[in-house]
């Protein structure tokens, strides 16, 4: 009688399943970029088959938009409780800081939901998980029609401050994040509101 093992696989119930991937999957994104995500490798870390992935994603691109749509709602979350945190006059400011630090906090996760690998009309869960994200911050500024420069304004000011940090092109605080931190303080103000990620 053979007394080799079987491998150890782990059992998920079908609708547990879809989180486990995407969690492991979120995992290795920021460990070790976009680049290391494959439906196999997120498998084998996950201790499933290397089939049970496509239960959920037709292929790897399916993947990487569930996972960006995921941070969509992470983050139109985090911008929300921040500015129900925040003074009525402070709000729009403390969303902003909240965008930052959400940054910050999955800067390969942010990448991933900005940098084009994946385009809403290819991915209508990610397309609608942008756009919720979107109208948080439009209905903030007051301006929730599509395109509004109002909004636009306030997104390019977060985005673009976002990307200055992760990119460490702002010398004075590369690499410190409490510079960070009063450096963000002080361009949008709103003290840091505590969520599941601190």
């Amino acid at each position: 009688m053979s007394t080799s093992r079987p491998t150890r696989r782990q059992t998920y119930h079908h609708a547990d399943l879809r989180p486990a991937l995407l969690a492991t999957a979120r995992r290795l994104l920021e460990r070790e970029g976009p680049e290391a995500l494959s439906l196999r490798e997120v498998a084998r870390r996950t201790g499933v088959s290397h089939n049970a992935p496509y239960r959920h994603f037709a292929d790897r691109a399916a993947l990487l938009a569930s996972l960006a749509a995921t941070g969509f709602d992470e983050l139109a979350a985090r911008t929300k409780a921040a500015a129900e945190g925040a003074a009525p006059g402070a709000r729009l400011g403390a969303m902003g800081a909240a965008y930052v630090r959400f940054a910050l906090d999955a800067p390969n996760l942010f990448r991933l939901m900005f940098g084009g690998l994946v385009r809403g009309r290819d991915h209508a869960e990610f397309a609608a998980a942008g756009a919720r994200a979107y109208a948080v911050l439009a209905g903030a500024t007051g301006a929730p029609e599509q395109g509004s420069p109002r909004t636009i304004a306030a997104w390019a000011t977060v985005h673009g401050l976002a990307h200055l940090l992760l990119d460490e092109q702002i010398a004075a605080v590369r690499g410190d994040r409490k510079a960070a931190e009063r450096l963000i303080e002080a361009i949008l103000g709103g003290s840091r509101t505590r969520t599941n990620a601190d």
